[in-house]
């Protein structure tokens, strides 16, 4: 590839979750990043840094006219190839200066109708696409009509949120007032574009998968699929995934055309999504499609698992180049395991396994500093200490590594109640 001029990568996110992209993304092209702060970690990765305030501090939204104004500056010093995020608060920022520079990507419109869980649903209803029944309420009455009317157990969630955060099963109307309240509690996180409201919608039996795509002049083509272990109900904390390079469902005709027709029914043509779907007795369903890589280290472990490299594919996007999509691995699964303490507490230490010893495991990395607070949901959603990697020739074999591994773990917590008293 011509290295000549840069892309600019907004927004470079946790360094725990993200660095492994910015590595590789800075070995495809030069990189300009435009970040909150000074580089730190990211310093030997990009060629130069802008340091702009992401969100305006008192409005609470995303600095977008700055953050286009900037990127109008930089290419007006140095040719800028293409520009491209894999933070989910900055996709539609991203997408403005896209439009603003004239370079490829997905569109505002495009973006919005991934970002904003309530315009995604609209639209796939106006293709006629197979998703969950839904509504958009604004409050617990409306919720107790809704669910009622789509009958028990129900997903409440906000419409603005990633990660699964604020998403909540409610089993029976006993538990709707304290899932909407979840729920809508979570919306006022995020940005203030999608606070207040929840969407009620259908829950749908079966396993979950998500895959991760590549569009291209309008071509979609998926290069990574991962199949996803939930924790405990009723929240919907993703604790593991599986990437395996000769997935048959990667082959599934229904599936190939939902994931299509739904990329073509929200309007993106150019960049990469990320697409959950459900496995239901009905055929696959759209849960919602994100505009940009996936997140949890999937895409770490889709390059494990096949080759691909997920920056090198967001790079050559982000510049109109079709990317290269060859599987160079050609069998073998490789999944990842959140661990999360059994308590809300602070970690004072943890012990965990050596690669190696269970077969397969190939990283046991922490990912927090002793003395770090760590909540379980409704508080948190992301509350982890470590991860486990494991490879293995089958999924349930895989699965299994990753059990055995996650037995060897120790973890000390000081515990704490929700108000942060010790216990």
């Amino acid at each position: 590839m011509d290295r000549e001029g840069v892309v600019i990568v907004v927004g470079s996110a946790r360094q725990q979750y993200r660095q492994y992209l910015l590595d590789s993304a800075s070995r495809r092209q030069d990189l300009w990043l435009l970040d909150g702060a000074p580089p730190t970690w990211q310093r030997p990765y990009v060629r130069e840094t802008s340091v702009v305030p992401l969100v305006d501090r008192e409005r609470l939204i995303p600095n977008q006219e700055l953050m286009v104004k900037t990127a109008q500056e930089i290419a007006a010093d140095v040719p800028v190839r293409g520009v491209f995020t894999y933070d989910e608060t900055l996709v539609v920022t991203t997408a403005h200066i896209a439009e603003a520079l004239g370079l490829p990507g997905l569109s505002v419109d495009g973006v919005e109708n991934c970002r904003n869980k309530h315009r995604n649903r609209r639209a796939l209803t106006a293709a006629g696409l197979p998703q969950p029944r839904f509504a958009y309420v604004t409050t617990l009455a409306d919720a107790v009509v809704v669910a009622a009317e789509f009958g028990y157990p129900v997903v409440v969630k906000p419409r603005g949120c990633g990660a699964s955060i604020g998403v909540v099963r409610a089993a029976d109307a006993s538990e709707i007032a304290a899932a909407f309240a979840v729920a809508e509690g979570a919306s006022h996180t995020g940005a203030p574009a999608y606070e207040g409201g929840v969407l009620v919608e259908e829950y749908l039996e079966g396993p979950e998968i998500s895959v991760d795509g590549a569009l291209h002049r309008g071509e979609y083509q998926p290069f990574f699929l991962a199949r996803k272990r939930i924790g405990a109900p009723p929240y919907f904390d993703e604790i593991g995934h599986t990437v395996s390079v000769d997935d048959p469902l990667l082959d599934d005709p229904e599936i190939m055309r939902v994931l299509t027709e739904a990329h073509r029914a929200v309007g993106v043509r150019d960049g990469i999504t990320h697409t959950e779907l459900r496995l239901t007795d009905r055929g696959p369903a759209i849960i919602e499609i994100n505009a940009r890589l996936g997140g949890d280290l999937i895409p770490y472990i889709g390059r494990l698992a096949t080759g691909i490299d997920p920056a090198f594919v967001a790079v050559d996007l982000a510049t109109g180049v079709g990317p290269d999509l060859t599987r160079t691995h050609r069998t073998g699964t490789v999944g990842i395991r959140f661990l999360n303490p059994p308590v809300d507490g602070r970690i004072t230490g943890m012990r965990l396994p050596e690669p190696g010893a269970v077969p397969g495991l190939e990283e046991a990395s922490p990912m927090v500093e002793p003395g770090t607070l760590v909540m379980l949901p409704p508080r948190d959603f992301l509350g982890r200490f470590a991860y486990l990697i494991c490879r293995a020739e089958s999924p349930e074999a895989c699965d299994a590594a990753l059990d055995a591994a996650a037995a060897l773990v120790e973890v000390d917590v000081d515990p704490i109640d929700v108000t942060g008293d010790a216990r």
